[in-house]
């Protein structure tokens, strides 16, 4: 059995993930081969896709999500996703199992016991197919009609069981518009497809394989998958990696040389390449984990050099202009660091525009490579 070792997993990842060059796809091509994007700060796929993609404008995805072909909603992991909307119709019900269990182990299900949620979910999508609402809207409609109960319980259940989707302005670059939740087969105009495990776990290898079964359920969230991959498994090839465990992966998907090089690429805070496996260690070092802080991204995140995670980024604004403040984890060789800085460079001009632009590196004693 072949053994892929551990740069030989990065390359092939940053293959599948458009991050050893970028590439001339659309938008919408980009999300569906990636097969979505981290959505929950909702400047960070623009982020993702400006690294990914040969001369994205914020206006491509803008148009994209007004116009409904692509969605930010619930899916995988129980978490929020760019995903376009024929992935949506496909994914939902997949991961439909996950955000049952997942609102199960919540406070809010607690709130709710001996509650029938069969009839609160049916006295609550009329109001999500009437117009899009907030979770407060929800909670208050909702707590009218049951006094005594928590609202915002009642509301956390119909957005974790109930298909729906985040509509504009949330989501438009530069915009701060509240989530707003709306049926997603209104939304959309269709409704969902079945169930369909074995085509998610396809499409999951062609985005991150090669891969081991526990890395599908890190990534989808999914449980019980060792049965769904003997069943694939005539339709797979099957690898080893340096420490024998199983990868298996679509036979004809990309396997770049372990050898070639990977450019700098700046990464949004929430990027799928750096949580959708259990073992991380094709992109992050032991104990090293990626900042998921609050907010609406596109001004911090991730920085991989060589194609690992190796420094952090943030951008911060003044009457000034805008500065990009850099900070490696380890000390630099100067071809390093004046990559990132002149992708630095193309970073801000493509989140800070015309504005004066600085690069600034927290102090490190640089090495002389």
């Amino acid at each position: 059995m072949e053994i892929l070792g551990p740069r030989a997993l990065n390359r092939a990842t940053l293959e599948r993930q458009m991050l050893l060059e970028r590439t001339r796809l659309t938008a919408e091509k980009a999300i569906e081969r990636l097969a979505g994007m981290q959505g929950q700060a909702p400047d960070a796929p623009y982020v993702g896709l400006w690294s990914r993609l040969e001369g994205f404008r914020p206006e491509e995805l803008a148009s994209l999500l007004t116009q409904r072909r692509a969605v930010r909603a619930t899916v995988m992991r129980g978490t929020v996703h760019l995903v376009t909307a024929d992935d949506f119709a496909a994914m939902r019900p997949v991961v439909q199992p996950v955000l049952e269990r997942l609102f199960a182990g919540s406070p809010w299900a607690r709130n709710l016991r001996g509650l029938d949620l069969d009839d609160l979910l049916g006295e609550a999508l009329p109001l999500v197919q009437e117009q899009p609402r907030t979770r407060a809207e929800l909670a208050r409609a909702l707590g009218e009609r049951r006094p005594g109960i928590d609202g915002l319980s009642l509301a956390y259940a119909v957005t974790y069981l109930v298909p729906l989707v985040q509509v504009p302005p949330r989501g438009i670059w530069g915009s701060r518009g509240q989530a707003t939740w709306a049926s997603a087969e209104t939304w959309l105009g269709r409704g969902l497809a079945r169930p369909d495990v074995e085509g998610l776990l396809l499409r999951y290898l062609g985005a991150f394989g090669p891969a081991t079964v526990a890395d599908m359920g890190a990534w989808s969230g999914l449980s019980g998958l060792r049965e769904v991959v003997e069943d694939l498994r005539p339709r797979l090839r099957v690898f080893s990696d340096h420490r024998g465990r199983e990868l298996l992966d679509l036979p004809d998907a990309p396997r770049p040389d372990p050898d070639i090089s990977a450019p700098v690429r700046f990464l949004p805070e929430y990027d799928n390449v750096l949580l959708s496996h259990a073992d991380r260690s094709r992109v992050l070092d032991p104990g090293r984990l990626p900042p998921l802080a609050p907010g609406n991204g596109g001004r911090l995140g991730t920085v991989l050099l060589d194609g690992r995670f190796a420094a952090t980024w943030r951008i911060a604004r003044s009457g000034h202009g805008a500065v990009l403040t850099l900070e490696p984890f380890e000390a630099l060789a100067r071809k390093d660091r004046a990559a990132l800085e002149e992708e630095g460079r193309r970073l801000l001009a493509f989140v800070a525009g015309d504005a004066a632009h600085d690069v600034r590196f927290v102090p490190r004693e640089d090495r002389d490579e």
